[in-house]
């Protein structure tokens, strides 16, 4: 595999940050081919540190005595970024995303950006890898940004969040978001929004993102 290039170097959640990437989402763009994007249209935006993750950075950062020493996942991890910010809180971070190649870059950055250790697999949320109701907390940047991705991630939330257990997702106000939650309050789990906020993207634009919070709902 190539030498990683375009990193990208910030400040943010208090320290900075380099993050190694192969290329830039362009980049890579130009570079797909047709027969890989009809692999369940397989765009590489995991290269990307989108709005929506350093939100979900910071909320984590303000989280850390709660996930400190707990079993963490984070679904579609991309390039590793909230991962580490969890794993230097000291919880147990697993980090999950459907491109292998992701997860090489995660495990350079780690190393690079000097986190606590975190475990990387490769994982369709579709088909969890993982045991039921494993996770004491699930986070998540911006995923939820097609219709088609409403059923496996509600499915996964249900099927890895253990009883007592609390999942974050962050996202720049999107409409198919609505729908999402909908879906939320149709299972067996309940949503709410815990925060609203601006995030200046390393762009330099300020986006707006929420924060959504589930837990399962109580029977009885």
């Amino acid at each position: 595999m190539a030498e990683p290039s375009s990193p990208l170097s910030f400040d943010a959640s208090g320290r900075s940050w380099v993050l190694h990437r192969p290329a830039d989402l362009e980049t890579l763009w130009e570079c797909l081919d047709a027969e890989e994007f009809l692999e369940d249209e397989r765009l590489p935006y995991w290269v990307m540190l989108w709005p929506a993750s350093l939100a979900l950075g910071e909320w984590l950062q303000e989280q850390r005595r709660t996930i400190a020493g707990k079993i963490c996942l984070d679904l579609g991890c991309g390039l590793g970024f909230t991962a580490m910010i969890g794993a230097m809180a000291g919880a147990r971070v697993l980090g999950l995303d459907y491109e292998k190649q992701a997860l090489f870059h995660a495990s350079r950055n780690a190393a690079a950006n000097d986190s606590p250790p975190v475990e990387w697999a490769v994982m369709d949320w579709r088909v969890p890898a993982v045991l039921p109701r494993c996770a004491s907390f699930i986070w998540a940047g911006d995923i939820v940004y097609e219709k088609r991705f409403i059923e496996p991630v509600l499915h996964f939330l249900e099927y890895a969040l253990d009883e007592g257990g609390t999942a974050w997702i962050a996202e720049p106000g999107r409409t198919i978001y609505t729908r999402f939650v909908e879906a939320v309050e149709a299972s067996s789990l309940s949503s709410a929004l815990v925060r609203s906020t601006a995030v200046r993207a390393l762009e330099g634009h300020e986006v707006p993102v929420n924060i959504w919070e589930f837990t399962r709902k109580k029977t009885g």
